[in-house]
C-alpha cells in the first residue's frame, strides 16, 4: 500500500541515483539553483531509510516561481502547491516513477541549512545514525499506516540530534560546504 511507512536497509545505489538526478537538475536549472544537495536519510551511508531520494535545491528567491517550476515540471516533477510549509516549495515524482522529493528552499535560510547540518552530523557520527535508524524502525512499526504519526513520533529524537549537531557545528566550525551537484 502506497501510504505505508516503510523503512529499508541502506541501499548503496542511492548516492548514484542522486548523482544522476542531480546532473539533470543542474542542467535544467543552471544558475537558478545556487545549490543542489542530496538530503534526508538516503544521503547518509549505512542509514536505514524510507526508499525516497530527497533533493534540496537552494535558490536566491522564490520569485519568480516559474524560474524553477517550469524546468522541474519539464523533468517530470509535479509541483505540490498544497504543501503547508511556507519555507519551501515542494515537488514530487509523477505516478509510476521512483519516489523522489524535491524541496526548494531559500539559500541561507534556517530551513535550508537544517537538513544539511543534520545530514553532515549523521555522516560524521555513525553511532548517532544507528540510534536514528532504531528510532525510525520503531516509529514505522508503531505508525505503519500513519505518516503524520510516524513523523511526530520521531520528531523529539530529530530535535535531540539537531541539538547535538549544533554543538558539533560550533566545535568544528561546520559550514555547508560545496553543493553536491
Amino acid at each position: 500500500m502506497a501510504d505505508q511507512v516503510e523503512i529499508v536497509d541502506y541501499e548503496p545505489a542511492w548516492p548514484a541515483m542522486f548523482t544522476d538526478l542531480g546532473a539533470g537538475l543542474r542542467t535544467a536549472l543552471g544558475d537558478v539553483a545556487a545549490r543542489i544537495d542530496h538530503i534526508g536519510s538516503t544521503s547518509v551511508p549505512g542509514l536505514a531509510a524510507k526508499p525516497v531520494i530527497d533533493i534540496q535545491i537552494s535558490v536566491q528567491s522564490f520569485d519568480p516561481l516559474d524560474a524553477f517550476r517550469m524546468p522541474l515540471e519539464a523533468l517530470g516533477f509535479v509541483y505540490r502547491a498544497d504543501n503547508p510549509e511556507r519555507t519551501k516549495r515542494y515537488f514530487r515524482e509523477t505516478p509510476g516513477r521512483r519516489r523522489t522529493h524535491v524541496h526548494v528552499r531559500q539559500l541561507g535560510s534556517f530551513s535550508q541549512q537544517f537538513p544539511l547540518l543534520f545530514r553532515d552530523f549523521l555522516r560524521s557520527h555513525p553511532a548517532a545514525a544507528a540510534e536514528y535508524a532504531a528510532v525510525k524502525r520503531r516509529c514505522a512499526a508503531q505508525f505503519r499506516g500513519d505518516r503524520h504519526g510516524y513523523v511526530e513520533a520521531k520528531d523529539p529524537f530529530v530535535w535531540e540530534i539537531i541539538r547535538r549537531a549544533d554543538a558539533w557545528a560550533q566545535h568544528t566550525g561546520w559550514t555547508t560546504g560545496p553543493s553536491d551537484a
